[in-house]
């Protein structure tokens, strides 16, 4: 199911897909961010709704992150407010599935998660970068409780199949020999000559000893087995007291075995601005910030209403939906603006009388498609065996992803972990199989990496988001030419209409993008109710 040369080889696109495929749907913004394709996420403060008409009303449609920040917002200003969710519960794919829950997907497989209490899967996003300001003012504002999530952990494995007789390495021995390998190849080009012309003495000598350091080096700039190397990427024998304390060094992987092996390919992923410490989780699960927006704006809420149709005129919105659980009648709810926040491609299959700019844009942007998969086992082996507490290993197999629990550390009850996490053509292939079938596939090659999944594993839950029915995908996969023909007239104001979420911003798959793009396009709509009122 690993097609190495294809995945080896990549255009720029391709190299952001491959981001995503090791990381997962929110990695490609850093990279993005680099290539010009995308920005940071900058927090200015509140929006300033201030002098909003009276009687002035807001129908927003969607009760993910985009449309109850947007809620919240226009509530404390002074806007009537109501919202419309398709769910029975607020959050959208701010969710978490904990034991005893229930879901059931496209098709009709329904899943019962069956976890251990206090024990859950993040489905859709799972961590948080220190600099998305915005959802941490509202985790701070709604009280929701934060800690810490380790992304980065140097004793988790690297792995692909095809290398190294098909045993995952640690990432701290591949990313030390991979430094040591370029740190000792440019050390002999700087001492031959070779950048004379560049640098001087005294900068040729200052650049040396930086590599020593950097590359850990040994006296003759050279990365070889010894104190200095092992000191980076692990000892075969560590340290310790008495006659048998002495360490033994371990042996650094050859140029050619660390080349071949391509795993140097996922080593700058933790690097990345979004994984940079300190990233964030809320306690018990990223779900529990929508649960908080949803307590707070408890009855302006209405759940199980499938909106089937959107319909402006110049007095205000009518939207036309189902109530799920009492199937047959249609009902209405209308204001004088709307606020859209239904994924687009749903949205794509909802009639709505916008511009032809508008539609154009909605039907336009593709889903990227995503897998992840919990799995419960009888204990946190990882912790026991093999000294692994939180962070994440990559891997070149159809899986792309394991990540270990930030939680609970030593305790001796069970785990969970989240044992794949793909992407692309890989995960079509395991949307594409039923939910049992997806957790065996995840046992299987995650058994590779960890031998112990087989006689400790007890069951599991598998989400595909394209099966997923209010979003039947994961994000809004923009590419560059999509961008400049489509994102600002999918952003700009059509009529009484504006859309809002992941998908109309600069953040794609981050929750941080569906709210600030709601603080936009509300701020956008306060101008217009304003400048209305005073006509």
């Amino acid at each position: 199911m690993s097609d190495s040369s294809a995945r080896f080889s990549p255009s720029r696109r391709e190299v952001l897909r491959g981001i995503g495929l090791v990381a997962g749907c929110a990695a490609m913004y850093r990279a993005m961010t680099a290539l010009g394709v995308t920005r940071e996420s900058k927090y200015s403060g509140p929006v300033d709704l201030s002098g909003a008409p009276r009687g002035a009303s807001v129908l927003i449609l969607g009760a993910g992150l985009a449309g109850m920040t947007a809620a919240y917002e226009l509530r404390n200003a002074g806007y009537r407010v109501q919202v419309l969710e398709y769910n029975a519960r607020p959050g959208g794919r701010n969710w978490t599935l904990r034991g005893g829950d229930t879901y059931t997907e496209l098709g009709g497989e329904r899943q019962h998660c069956e976890f251990d209490k206090g024990l859950y899967i993040n489905p859709g996003p799972w961590r948080i970068p220190y600099h998305h300001e915005n959802l941490l003012h509202y985790c701070r504002e709604l009280g929701v409780a934060l800690e810490p999530f380790v992304q980065v952990n140097y004793n988790a494995y690297m792995h692909n199949p095809e290398a190294f007789g098909g045993k995952p390495q640690r990432y701290r021995a591949v990313k030390a020999d991979y430094q040591g390998t370029v740190a000792e190849l440019l050390a002999k080009v700087t001492t031959q000559g070779a950048l004379d012309r560049d640098l001087t003495h005294e900068d040729r000598e200052k650049l040396l000893e930086s590599l020593r350091s950097w590359g850990y080096l040994d006296q003759k700039f050279a990365y070889v087995r010894g104190d200095a190397s092992s000191a980076s990427r692990g000892w075969e024998k560590d340290p310790g007291g008495g006659l048998r304390g002495k360490p033994v060094p371990s042996q650094p992987f050859t140029s050619k075995q660390l080349l071949d092996s391509r795993l140097w390919q996922l080593l700058f992923l933790p690097d990345q601005y979004e994984f940079q410490t300190t990233l964030f989780q809320p306690v018990g699960g990223m779900g529990h910030i929508g649960e908080a927006f949803g307590r707070e704006l408890g009855g302006l809420i209405r759940y199980n209403a499938k909106v089937t149709r959107i319909a402006q005129d110049e007095h205000g919105v009518t939207a036309y939906y189902e109530d799920t659980t009492h199937a047959g009648a249609t009902r209405q709810a209308r204001a004088d603006w709307c606020l859209c926040t239904i994924p687009l491609s749903i949205l794509g299959q909802i009639p709505m009388n916008v511009g032809s700019a508008m539609a154009d844009a909605i039907a336009a942007v593709p889903y990227a498609a995503s897998v992840k998969i919990g799995l419960q086992f009888k204990r946190r082996f990882w912790e026991e065996d093999e000294h692994i507490f939180g962070g994440v290993t990559y891997t070149d197999s159809p899986i792309f992803t394991i990540s270990y629990p930030s939680t609970d550390f030593f305790s001796r009850g069970k785990g969970v972990l989240l044992g794949a996490y793909n992407w692309g053509a890989s995960a079509f292939q395991f949307t594409a199989m039923s939910p049992a079938q997806r957790v065996r596939e995840a046992l299987r090659w995650g058994s590779q990496i960890h031998p112990q999944y087989e006689k400790e594993f007890e069951n599991g839950i598998a989400v595909a988001w394209h099966r997923v029915p209010w979003t039947m995908g994961c994000f809004g996969e923009w590419s560059d030419e999509l961008r400049a023909r489509h994102y600002d007239s999918l952003c700009r104001i059509d009529g009484r209409v504006a859309l809002a979420g992941e998908h109309a911003s600069y953040l794609p798959a981050w929750q941080e993008g569906a709210i600030t793009s709601a603080l936009d396009a509300i701020g956008r709509l306060h101008q217009r109710a304003v400048a209305g009122a005073k006509s």
